[in-house]
């Protein structure tokens, strides 16, 4: 169904004038009074304020949050963009009024005026169906301060559900600001709703506050990504240590150095019992120029280096023995 397109500018005036409109959402009717914001002089807000609640009760999984931040840092890297255009279907269960947001997958558009890919979406929608069948289309996702007239036109495309949901991902959202949602989390969810203002209805969205919801074997995954994943062996964990051990190194010598630089500048007290550690701690590390050092480090140089052509030469005969075999 096509919703109404925004309210007209030139009823933005006479709105002011009316002591209160009706909002529709999920079969029920909300009565306010039109007060306009600050907002509505450039642009007619598409969110309603607070005071309009949704009876909705959304759990939202921590797949779909790591998935658009994914999809969000990726783009900025791939377009060298600050705000690239970013968009995505939402994946969950829908029972009633509780809804679920467990999965999600990116979205592709056509043309520079941004319009969705269906045939993309359709397919990679039955796709997800045949491995995950419980999973339905729910919404869609895309990254930006706050909805706008924009964002309504884009919901008019996702016609593949009755209420699709929007899932905002604001990165510079201040979350210590309060709002209907009380999460440490740059989401806000909103659910579409129709206002009717003067004998005019127009398309809007409702926030609604949602639960981060996780299982065991959810925390187990997170837990797992958070840690590097499958990438890690002992070979990695092994230099990651001494990575460590050598920073720690280098940041204590350039204590000492800098203390023994303040010394000679006459800026830090001479302590004489300090000044002798540090120069029995450098008489007793290894001369690296000299002759007989350089001459052994070679030799395991040329040693190490004779060790890799042998290596590769096994490597190349085994493989033109495989290739004359058959002949």
């Amino acid at each position: 169904m096509t919703l109404p397109s925004p309210l007209p500018e030139s009823l933005v005036g006479a709105a002011q004038q009316l002591s209160g409109h009706v909002v529709t959402c999920a079969n029920k009717i909300y009565s306010r009074p039109s007060i306009m914001s600050a907002m509505d002089t450039d642009e007619v807000s598409v969110i309603l304020p607070s005071s309009t609640t949704s009876g909705l009760t959304l759990s939202l999984h921590p797949l779909p949050i790591l998935n658009v931040s994914e999809h969000l840092t990726r783009l900025k890297l791939q377009k060298n963009a600050a705000s690239p255009f970013v968009l995505g279907a939402l994946l969950g269960t829908q029972n009633g009024r509780e809804v679920e947001i467990v999965n999600t997958f990116e979205l592709a558009v056509e043309g520079e005026d941004e319009a969705v890919d269906h045939g993309f979406l359709v397919s990679r929608r039955d796709q997800y169906k045949q491995v995950f069948p419980s999973l339905e289309f729910i919404g869609w996702y895309t990254v930006a301060p706050h909805p706008t007239s924009r964002h309504i036109a884009l919901h008019e495309q996702a016609c593949y559900c009755s209420t699709p949901l929007l899932l905002v991902l604001q990165p510079n959202i201040n979350l210590a600001s309060s709002s209907v949602n009380s999460q440490t989390l740059p989401f806000k969810a909103y659910e579409p709703s129709v206002e009717i203002r003067d004998r005019k209805s127009r398309s809007v969205f409702i926030e609604v506050p949602y639960n981060v919801e996780t299982g065991e074997a959810e925390r187990i995954a997170v837990d797992w990504t958070a840690r590097g994943g499958g990438s890690g062996t002992s070979l990695e964990s092994h230099l990651q240590t001494q990575r460590s051990a050598v920073k720690m190194l280098h940041e204590r010598i350039l204590v000492l150095v800098k203390y023994v630089t303040d010394v000679i500048a006459g800026q830090a007290i001479k302590d004489h019992v300090t000044l002798r550690s540090l120069s029995a701690l450098i008489a007793s590390l290894p001369a690296t120029e000299n002759r007989a050092f350089r001459d052994e480090f070679a030799t395991e140089y040329a040693d190490v280096q004779l060790t890799a052509v042998l290596s590769s030469l096994t490597k190349s005969a085994n493989i033109l023995n495989d290739v004359q075999f058959p002949f």
